[in-house]
């Protein structure tokens, strides 16, 4: 700790990184690239090798993302089909072609194993020299992908997908807001007006999600929404929390990185490799979720039901679309968090609860998670034709590695957003806030308040209180040094 005080006392430019970087330090990430880093990245070549790939750069291939985003890892391209399906391609950028398996940039990102995203900074699992521009699918370059061609049907079932190599270009990066206000009646982003090809791309791509997601929902998946918050910080000062809110051009691509990451995982299973699969199990917590639809009126099988959790959920969007992100967040806490396990030929690991399928694998984001490069190196063997890149034993210590390495990510985030609350909310100490109970442990009673989106302890009255149970606290205290926030539940 004597070292992290260290470092604290001689970064005094800006104080919310520093709490940013003791953070990363106290929960065991390495946020600096080592001299082997650097020595690595002034050896790589110009460009990498092509050789096998497919020249797919004249498709209008375009990408939607974060408006802060430098690490792209998706571009997206669709055509009809003569029996009126959809015919879509994912590319995904192909890192593995630039950070060999066991180099030091590879060594670095499996230790960290994730990009950590602060309210003041980002701390990238790669060097930004490839996240941010080598193996980026920026607008304007041509780039190496890993394309997972799905066949899209009226229905919404991918009855067949291949995956290959190809070299893609990016002719349009947009933004979630842009387009997600395009597709919610607002005015038409300038690169698409007088584009004819963009737009219909763009259109016949949200008629293919529409379709991904009704073939989904039917097998009973379960459809969350959030308001997360966003600090608005200049010059190091924070001045206020935003609420990021889902739209439209958020589900396009959320359901195109579902339908890639079920396929990849299917395809490797279907070629006898084992592989790392993300799993969410069947909840727990059960009756906590029957207690809540209960108190609208709706009755729970005694077992848990995907379908009849999704009925119920779409019913309450339905009717109270206002408080829909409240009883999203209850329901995602008492279902609980997802897991990395390995699933060799011949097993099963379980299913993705919470999406409504059974093999899925994180694969579109290898520029920020790790698990996403060891899936893109095992689809990429297969494709080649070579051994796996990885023995079983060696994924077993990887997904337990990820594991921990992602409660540590959380912890890092959860401390810099309540840094960042803590500091806003100092003015408001002796309000009160509707609340949701999200966390009952040993280390006490937790909430957190819905406008604005903010997290704390409950430090008076919090005797009984159960996960999912929504009451009424007062802000009782708010310290940016240490980001408590405390609250009283009010009975």
């Amino acid at each position: 700790m004597e070292e992290i005080r260290r470092m604290s006392d001689t970064r005094n430019d800006n104080w919310l990184d520093d709490r940013a970087r003791d953070a990363m330090v106290r929960n065991g990430f390495n946020y600096e690239f080592g001299s082997d880093v650097r020595e690595q990245l002034e050896a790589l070549a110009a460009s990498a090798d092509t050789s096998g790939a497919e020249d797919l750069r004249s498709l209008v291939w375009s990408s939607i993302d974060n408006t802060t985003s430098r690490d792209l890892d998706q571009v997206e391209w669709a055509e009809r089909t003569a029996d009126d399906g959809i015919r879509l391609l994912v590319g995904v950028a192909d890192v593995d072609s630039r950070v060999a398996k066991d180099s030091a940039i590879d060594r670095h990102a499996h230790r960290n194993t994730v990009s950590v995203y602060t309210q003041s900074e980002v701390f990238p699992m790669l060097p930004a020299e490839l996240s941010n521009d080598l193996t980026s699918l920026n607008e304007g370059v041509d780039r190496l992908a890993v394309v997972a061609e799905l066949f899209v049907d009226v229905n919404g079932d991918v009855p067949r997908s291949r995956f290959f190599r190809a070299i893609v270009h990016n002719h349009a990066r947009f933004s979630y807001e842009e387009i997600g206000e395009w597709f919610e009646g607002g005015p038409m982003p300038k690169k698409i007006a007088g584009n004819e090809a963009l737009r219909e791309q763009l259109e016949l791509q949200r008629e293919a999600a529409e379709h991904l997601y009704r073939y989904r929902a039917a097998k009973g998946a379960l459809e969350f929404e959030s308001i997360e918050a966003s600090a608005v910080v200049t010059d190091g000062e924070i001045k206020d929390l935003v609420g990021v809110k889902p739209n439209a051009a958020r589900k396009v691509i959320e359901n195109f990185m579902i339908a890639t990451n079920v396929e990849m995982a299917e395809f490797l299973e279907s070629n006898g490799v084992a592989s790392i699969r993300r799993v969410v199990k069947t909840p727990q917590r059960w009756e906590g979720i029957r207690k809540i639809a209960a108190e609208f009126g709706e009755r729970l099988p005694e077992s848990p039901v995907q379908a009849a959790l999704a009925d119920f959920l779409t019913k309450r969007r339905e009717q109270d679309p206002e408080h829909f992100p409240d009883l999203s967040l209850s329901i995602v806490k008492l279902i609980g968090a997802g897991e990395y396990v390995v699933e060799r030929p011949g097993e099963d690991s379980g299913g993705h609860f919470g999406l409504g399928v059974r093999d899925y694998a994180h694969s579109t984001a290898p520029n920020r998670r790790f698990a996403d490069l060891v899936v893109q190196r095992l689809v990429k063997g297969v494709i080649a034709g070579s051994p796996p890149a990885y023995r079983s034993e060696e994924l077993d210590e990887i997904a337990e590695h990820l594991n921990q390495q992602e409660k540590a990510a959380r912890k890092v985030e959860r401390k810099m957003r309540k840094i960042v609350a803590a500091t806003v909310m100092q003015k408001r100490i002796g309000e009160t806030f509707q609340a949701i109970v999200t966390g009952v442990n040993e280390h006490g009673t937790f909430a957190r308040i819905l406008r604005p989106p903010v997290d704390g302890r409950i430090e008076q009255n919090e005797t009984g209180l159960e996960v999912g149970a929504k009451i009424k606290v007062r802000l009782i205290s708010a310290n940016p040094h240490n980001g408590f926030i405390d609250f009283a539940a009010l009975r």
